[in-house]
């Protein structure tokens, strides 16, 4: 494959990230770091999920967040629901958002930690989700957990998760975004697996999503965009995790992938230095030390005419 030379960064730290903060982030202090991320360049920003507040009390103020935020009109919004009583909920305010995100584990015991349903229980809700989102004219992505390896199962054979992408797409989902939940993808891998991947699932835009749980979420990044991916979801400050199981730390630093792909010659339509801002502020409303590197480093200044 020929690397691409534009990729697409949908950013998810404000649904994936706050969801896994231990106390609630108010609602103020989300409304400004999501217009930050808005006016860094972001086109794609995951900001909700419709899910019990019990559950999540963290993103229970997701109706408000959506319409108090101010990003330029070209920025999509996306909304994740784990099953048809969230899509119900989500629909009530459907104009306040342009995607959502439906998802499963490859994995049966993650996915029955994770959401207490079986994949095949899960999946025949997700056909009848994704045939109604796609009705109601909106973007439908599917999200596929535990796409690399299960920290209670094990390895994921690459041929269950791609049937699994097949069945997304044949309900449809136009995008399908890989999970590394608990950071057990290797660069190898990655690359074997995402170009069966695009060559399995042609006109659907495949999506990467690494965690950096052992720190190799930069270089299976590096790996899936030689292979050919051209979509990628980050979060920025490298906030999020998992919380089945414990120990499971944040996706890759938004800051961080851009200053690769930059360096790299790849666009991004990022503007990296605003990037470093909104995750600064992040960490400044967090009142911790945040872990990405480019918050500390800053982007690379080279000296004139030296490269």
């Amino acid at each position: 494959m020929t690397r691409p030379q534009r990729v697409q960064i949908r950013e998810v730290g404000p649904r994936d990230g706050f969801q896994n903060e231990p106390e609630t982030i108010p609602t103020d202090d989300k409304v400004r770091l999501i217009n930050a991320l808005g006016r860094a360049g972001l086109k794609r920003i995951e900001v909700a999920s419709f899910v019990r507040p019990d559950v999540i009390p963290q993103l229970s103020d997701g109706v408000e967040v959506l319409s108090r935020i101010d990003v330029p009109d070209d920025v999509r919004l996306m909304v994740l629901v784990p099953n048809s009583k969230g899509l119900d909920n989500a629909l009530k305010v459907r104009d306040t958002f342009h995607e959502i995100a439906i998802f499963v584990s490859a994995s049966e015991t993650h996915n029955k930690k994770n959401v207490n349903r079986t994949v095949d229980e899960t999946m025949a809700d997700n056909d009848s989700m994704a045939r109604r989102i796609v009705a109601e004219g909106l973007h439908c992505a599917a999200v596929i957990a535990t796409s690399f390896g299960c920290p209670f199962e094990g390895k994921v054979e690459l041929e269950r998760v791609l049937d699994l992408a097949e069945r997304f797409a044949e309900s449809g989902a136009t995008e399908i975004g890989f999970g590394d939940t608990t950071g057990m993808c290797n660069p190898a891998y990655a690359s074997e697996f995402f170009a069966a991947a695009i060559e399995r699932l042609p006109g659907v835009e495949v999506t990467a999503h690494f965690h950096n749980t052992r720190g190799q979420g930069l270089a299976n990044a590096f790996a899936a965009l030689e292979a050919g991916c051209a979509s990628f979801e980050s979060s920025f400050g490298e906030l999020g995790g998992c919380p089945v199981p414990v120990g499971s730390t944040g996706n890759i630093a938004t800051e961080d992938l851009v200053s690769m792909f930059h360096e790299m010659g790849v666009e991004t339509g990022l503007d990296l230095d605003l990037v470093i801002d909104a995750a600064r502020e992040a960490q400044q409303v967090l009142g911790r030390k945040l872990t990405s590197h480019s918050i500390v480093a800053g982007p690379i200044q080279w000296a004139a005419g030296v490269r």
